[in-house]
């Protein structure tokens, strides 16, 4: 079988991470291209994981005919044009969330994504953990019966600690938002995964006033971007939902979780790239929690989610569909960018030189609804 040759266009702690060990675990893929913004730490990492080619313009890597894939692990502002280009030469492509800056620009990158025909695929993680894609079966097949409310909690304090340092996280320039758009992204989308749409959002992002030292130049400089920011939503049904992300709070549990809530029942799975993988019931008659079985590989102690997605992504390139059952679109991903930008419209007092995209979820002449799936 010929294997299928991806170019990875971003050199940072993720690509080194994720998305190179990642595809490169799967038997029928190959990393043969690395896009970084220097060559030489482009080139150090590229030696460590044998990969020939670096490229220092991610044009240069999209363009090449002897490439099936390119996967975008880069600050959110290039996401857009980086993935635009790779379209444009009949890439498959898989890009890290959030998918865009704005609403306006996630849905060019889906306009594009449809007019290949090829795979678009985002980053979600948390739909690949053991315990998460139990707790959907479970909640579908009716085991807490019919479910009401879910809440979400994911804090912790190591925005607060004296050596936590600035990266482009924390740039409102590169990186659009903070902890809405980088862990409320993924809480919009794992609340879709289990129950479906949402239909309408509130919420607020808050900034805590720092300066912090800067991770590559050392210099001391503003924290920019959101420390906490929470969301509350309706789903179908009558479904009802809140979450929680912080970077200044101490952690209100061991583990961030999901909890789904149903006249019989609720279950809790953990939130997390695989480490911690746990699910639980608790129920009206049983209060206490008790923990319920998982495959054994969710005891690992690993970051599995991180192989497993990775490895769909070659998956579906491979079939030339994505996986219905797991997989996250540029569909879901736009579907999130809109309730972030519904957080941050409804925001007060609004945020500084947030770069957002009026949308309403609920607008009927907006071709592509919030819940809708047309891998």
């Amino acid at each position: 079988m010929t294997k299928i040759r991806v170019g990875v266009i971003g050199a940072g702690e993720f690509a080194e991470l994720c998305h190179v060990p990642g595809i490169q675990s799967h038997p029928d893929a190959e990393v043969v291209a690395l896009c970084g913004r220097h060559y030489d730490h482009a080139r150090f990492l590229a030696d460590r994981y044998e990969i020939s080619d670096v490229h220092t313009d991610y044009r240069e890597l999209c363009a090449r005919p002897d490439l099936d894939a390119v996967t975008i692990v880069t600050p959110n502002v290039f996401h857009a044009e980086q993935a635009l280009a790779a379209f444009s030469h009949g890439k498959h492509v898989f890009c890290e969330k959030p998918l865009g800056m704005n609403v306006a620009e996630a849905r060019r990158m889906l306009c594009a994504a449809k007019a290949s025909g090829k795979i678009h695929q985002v980053g979600f993680t948390f739909r690949y953990g053991y315990a998460v894609r139990e707790l959907r079966r479970r909640v579908q097949a009716g085991d807490i019966g019919n479910p009401f409310y879910v809440r979400i909690q994911y804090d912790c304090w190591d925005g607060l600690r004296p050596d936590w340092e600035i990266d482009w996280r924390e740039k409102q320039e590169l990186a659009g938002g903070g902890l809405l758009f980088d862990v409320g992204s993924h809480l919009f989308d794992i609340v879709r995964f289990v129950l479906g749409p949402i239909e309408s959002v509130t919420g607020f992002v808050h900034s805590i006033p720092r300066r912090r030292k800067e991770k590559r130049s050392g210099r001391t400089t503003t924290v920019e971007t959101d420390d906490l920011t929470a969301a509350w939503f309706t789903q179908q049904d009558g479904i009802r939902g809140q979450w929680f992300a912080s970077r200044v709070t101490p952690p209100f549990a061991e583990y961030g979780y999901l909890e789904v809530i149903g006249l019989e029942g609720a279950l809790k799975a953990s939130l997390s790239r695989g480490k911690i993988d746990i699910l639980k019931i608790s129920r009206p008659i049983q209060p206490e929690w008790q923990e319920l079985p998982l495959p054994a590989a969710a005891k690992d102690g690993e970051a599995h989610c991180l192989g497993l997605m990775m490895r769909s992504f070659i998956e579906a390139c491979l079939r030339k569909s994505l996986d219905g059952e797991i997989d996250a679109s540029f569909h879901d991903g736009v579907a999130a960018q809109r309730c972030i930008a519904e957080v941050l419209q409804s925001n007060e007092p609004p945020m500084a030189n947030a770069k957002t995209q009026k949308s309403s979820i609920t607008s009927q002449q907006d071709e592509i609804s919030i819940g809708s799936r047309k891998d």
